[in-house]
């Protein structure tokens, strides 16, 4: 039993230290997770004093916090709504373990409309083709380039050939394809292993057979499909999903490219084992945004996430139902609608063209 009340400052730690226990669980949350929580309860003990004790604090006492959190540093009102939320998740720790006289603080409600929702970036369909159409030169032995890498164990400089920087430029060129075909997170993507794909499948767009030759010849397009299992504890939502998808030749040649290619070895690896650092993805990022000259692209928060953003915004424009796509990226329909989609005057104008025709037996045709 506690005989004085804690402060602010103490519950943070206490909170924080029982949330890094869920890491890496099943049913618990990843790393990134257990660091956002700890930079959305950083405004707390700022606005009401990281020494104050629970025993003074009350439940209306952060009612105007987005007033007083936008006093410290302006921030985006869904990004205010999260703290918020994460807040009152601590709050209800402290309540559970008897730290605190109440359950939760009364905020006052944000309504946030439409336009006000905080939208991943994207690219256009004509900045995408540019972008792979750069990424073959990029990748090429031509442009590769050799340099000085990071030290090994013994600090000795490790020289990286052209041949080998060439190689990682050849895997930063699929996992961008990849990204733009599976509706994976990148957190998801760069935790698979070859034994997370489970088969390969091509099959054709129709028509099967060009009806103006003479010969049998294949003249449809193959698209090559790829099953993966996400696993639960690579995902961010901590479930496992199965998912069918384009880009299986993607996958196939990164297999051919490697020899660390067995079941548990790691996809994007150059050993199998220690995945890409985050610095090499930076570093290349810059380059490509450099190369692509689009110099905007932190203002329009162009980022690795943005090809899963792209992914989704095409298959809603070639009709995939919000369900199929919310079970496939392993999210919500509302998340979708609300983080992801922007209804573009060309999906405008295609349902405004939508019609039908009331057939003499009672039925409807759809006309395009």
């Amino acid at each position: 039993k506690r005989v004085f009340s804690i402060t602010i400052i103490q519950l943070i730690e206490e909170y924080v230290a029982y949330r890094k226990n869920d890491i890496d669980m099943v049913t618990g949350i990843s790393l990134k997770r257990w660091q956002t929580i700890k930079s959305q309860l950083k405004y707390f003990p700022i606005i009401c004093g990281e020494n104050t004790q629970l025993s003074n604090l009350n439940k209306e006492d952060l009612y105007e916090y987005s007033v007083m959190r936008n006093e410290i540093k302006v921030g985006a009102v869904q990004t205010i709504r999260m703290e918020k939320s994460t807040i009152n998740h601590m709050i209800k720790f402290a309540y559970r373990n008897k730290l605190i006289h109440f359950e939760s603080f009364d905020f006052k409600q944000i309504i946030i409309k439409g336009d006000l929702l905080s939208r991943r970036g994207t690219f256009t369909e004509q900045e995408y083709d540019k972008l792979v159409r750069f990424m073959r030169s990029f990748s090429s032995l031509k442009h590769a380039k050799e340099r000085i890498g990071n030290r090994d164990f013994k600090m000795t400089a490790v020289i990286e050939t052209k041949e080998q920087n060439q190689l990682e430029r050849l895997m930063i060129r699929d996992y961008i394809l990849i990204s733009s075909n599976t509706y994976g997170r990148p957190g998801e993507l760069r935790q698979l292993r070859y034994g997370d794909i489970e088969r390969y499948e091509t099959v054709y767009d129709e028509p099967l057979t060009d009806p103006s030759k003479e010969d049998d010849y294949d003249y449809s397009k193959e698209v090559h499909l790829v099953h993966l299992n996400i696993r639960a504890e690579t995902s961010k939502v901590r479930s496992t999903r199965k998912v069918i998808a384009r880009g299986g030749n993607y996958f196939k040649r990164l297999h051919k490219r490697t020899e660390f290619n067995e079941a548990h070895h790691l996809i994007f690896s150059h050993d199998g084992y220690k995945r890409i650092e985050g610095r090499t993805f930076m570093k290349h990022w810059s380059a490509i945004m450099k190369g692509l000259k689009l110099e905007d692209y932190r203002e329009r928060k162009l980022e690795w996430y943005s090809f899963r953003h792209f992914d989704l915004t095409c298959r809603v424009k070639a009709g995939v139902s919000l369900i199929d796509l919310a079970k496939l990226a392993g999210t919500s329909v509302h998340h979708i609608e609300n983080t992801y989609l922007k209804y573009s005057e060309e999906q405008s104008r295609t349902a405004a063209l939508k019609n039908f025709r009331q057939n003499a037996d009672g039925t409807i045709t759809i006309i395009d």
